[in-house]
């Protein structure tokens, strides 16, 4: 009898081990304990903190890198152009390091490499003025001829700089107004910057009469400049003669002032001409209408 229970007994410890052991597998399939055992081999271990320790280390030489060229540039570009750079080159360190742990993995890169060709080619076809942009962009920050908070005029379109990008820049005109000018365009056209230099001339078209004294209007014109608060002296003034016109002879006034005193220095300059022509009864010519009217006869209506 005691045979028999010691049996059974041993039969079903044999059987709670065999339900146990089952479990077992179970749980470690569940869980892939063989494959995290298999990636947790010492081997593997070595391997993934030494590229750990790479990673980090190319992060530390890459902020360090950056540093130094920030510190370099900080000084000989605009401060949305090095914005700009440092874009560029977080893009360019992340795809990189991107790329250096996918070849850890031994993902092959050469197939990326030939879909990244063949998608680029096709974007390149579908985006042609885009590309053109871009690259007209990179020549406008090359050259620095802009720059943002200066009045440009592109196309008949001015304003003052609001931002400038790889694609293209913003200007607000002077009636607040925003407007986006493709890079290409800027390229591909005239531009006129009225602030990268601190003083500029504006030449004032006058007419006088064919009647007029010309000696003697060439000395009151030359008196303007010195009603003119907002005139500089240093580069002088000129004052001269500029063709036959049909209604009276143009006579030029060209004169310096700092770039922000635009608006005064016109409203400066005609009105100490209209005083001053009034002043020495100079004749400004303008178009005026004859109507002469004789007695039995028709009407002559004549302009001059």
């Amino acid at each position: 009898m005691e045979e028999k229970v010691v049996e059974s007994t041993n039969v079903a410890v044999q059987a709670v081990a065999e339900v146990a052991e089952g479990i077992a597998e179970q749980t470690k399939s569940m869980f892939h304990f063989n494959e995290i055992k298999s990636i947790l081999s010492a081997q593997n271990i070595v391997k993934m903190v030494s590229s750990l320790v790479a990673i980090i280390l190319l992060i530390v030489v890459y902020k360090l890198i950056k540093h130094f060229v920030n510190k370099g540039i900080k000084n000989k570009f605009q401060k949305h152009t090095v914005q700009i750079i440092n874009k560029g080159m977080n893009y360019l360190f992340w795809t990189l390091l991107i790329m250096f742990i996918l070849s850890l993995f031994g993902i092959k890169l050469s197939a990326i490499w030939g879909a990244a060709g063949v998608a680029g080619l096709a974007l390149g076809f579908a985006a042609q003025t885009s590309v053109s942009n871009l690259i007209s962009g990179l020549f406008v920050l090359g050259e620095k001829a802009l720059r943002v908070g200066d009045f440009i005029e592109v196309s008949g379109v001015s304003g003052t700089v609001s931002s400038i990008g790889l694609l293209s820049i913003k200007i607000d005109t002077p009636d607040n107004q925003s407007i986006r000018i493709p890079n290409s365009s800027i390229i591909n056209t005239n531009l006129q910057n009225y602030s990268s230099n601190n003083n500029r001339r504006i030449l004032f078209d006058i007419s006088v009469a064919y009647e007029t004294d010309l000696e003697k209007a060439l000395k009151v014109m030359q008196q303007v400049p010195s009603m003119c608060p907002s005139a500089l002296t240093d580069p002088a003034p000129v004052c001269f003669y500029d063709g036959l016109g049909e209604s009276g002879i143009t006579l030029k006034l060209g004169i310096w002032f700092k770039k922000q005193d635009l608006i005064a220095i016109k409203n400066e300059v005609y009105v100490a001409i209209v005083k001053l022509c009034k002043k020495n009864k100079i004749e400004i010519p303008y178009n005026k209408l004859d109507l002469n009217v004789k007695s039995g006869s028709s009407i002559k209506v004549s302009s001059k």
